[in-house]
């Protein structure tokens, strides 16, 4: 059996995720210098931590477990100046979005650790791309039967956190209509996308204890779906929304996220339905027209979204990052800070 922790930590707490971009002050080209920061907040006292992702030119910021949103957004605002200070004292600056807007994804240097490097091994060219940034929110739940149907429950809404979050216009420096281009590449990876329907906790983990047994992942953190139970922690782990520029919006979607593990009716969500609106939130952001998660009309992302919020959303940011035009990296780099 997997190990599980669930119930361990208060229900519906929260831990948070962001990878933000490391780079060339001068230039704003990505900067393999994830060691510097690393390095630059040893031996500090901080409300989370940093770490290594995928690539050299991203860090990723963690916060410790908290209760409340507020708590998660005033960890993160700490550790975003932290890094954006380190950064600094080093010829370099942090920028937070889904993807850098000029960068080829495949130009960026990865990091020399075993588990990167087996990653890139065992995915090979799909691996080489993954050069996109998400936001991933952790809510504590109370047991792994409860963690698998809200896992159901709330699949059928993640296309509007999407929509609510798109943030990667441009892909190898190109502005191709996508509004979230990460959608698409994450969804390149063997375990990337919309995950499949197993039934129970119960089946899911028995199909991930079988593919680690044959040799086909390490463990289940080798799942890259845009939702997956993470047992060690306790949590179900929401991973589909691009890496927000601005905290207020990492903020809008924690509450999102949140509120739907506690809330969102339960149902199984149709694989067929759920894909369908993936690919058009990725497109079109709150403009996609989407089934709802009832399943017996469409309507727009913008309409669920009033939905959710109780309020109109707010624009999207990709958006502005296709209206900053040649100064978008500059422009992200502004808005990144807390």
């Amino acid at each position: 059996m997997i190990e599980a922790h669930f119930g361990e930590s208060p229900a519906f707490s929260l831990g948070v995720e962001e990878e933000l971009m490391i780079l060339d002050a001068e230039t704003l080209e990505p900067a393999a210098a994830v060691g510097v920061l690393l390095q630059g907040v040893a031996g500090l006292e901080l409300p989370g931590s940093l770490k290594t992702e995928l690539h050299a030119s991203v860090v990723e910021l963690n916060t410790k477990v908290c209760t409340s949103v507020s708590d998660a957004i005033a960890a993160l605002r700490e550790l975003r100046a932290v890094a954006d200070g380190i950064a600094r004292e080093n010829g370099l600056v942090v920028a937070a979005a889904g993807a850098h807007p000029v960068a080829p994804l495949e130009s960026l240097p990865v990091v020399q650790e075993p588990r990167y490097l087996e990653m890139l091994e065992q995915v090979g060219y799909p691996a080489r791309r993954q050069g996109v940034n998400g936001l991933h929110v952790h809510v504590g739940v109370e047991s792994a039967a409860q963690c698998y149907e809200r896992f159901e429950a709330v699949l059928s809404w993640l296309p509007v956190v999407l929509a609510l979050s798109v943030n990667s216009p441009y892909v190898d420096g190109v502005a191709n209509g996508m509004l979230s281009n990460r959608a698409g590449v994450l969804a390149e990876l063997p375990r990337g996308g919309a995950p499949p329907a197993f039934g129970s906790y119960a089946e899911w983990e028995a199909w991930v204890e079988r593919l680690v047994v044959l040799g086909v992942m390490g463990d289940y953190t080798r799942l890259w779906w845009d939702i997956r139970p993470h047992p060690r922690f306790g949590t179900l782990e929401i991973r589909i929304a691009d890496q927000p520029t601005s905290l207020a919006r990492t903020e809008l979607l924690v509450h999102v996220v949140r509120d739907l593990v506690e809330h969102a009716p339960a149902r199984v969500t149709p694989r067929g339905d759920y894909v369908q609106n993936r690919v058009a939130a990725a497109s079109f952001g709150l403009d996609a027209r989407l089934i709802h998660p009832g399943g017996e009309s469409v309507v727009t992302a913008r309409d669920l979204a009033r939905e959710l919020l109780g309020a109109e959303p707010p624009e999207s940011e990709a958006l502005a990052q296709l209206a900053a035009g040649a100064s978008v990296a500059a422009d992200l780099v502004a808005r990144t800070l807390p």
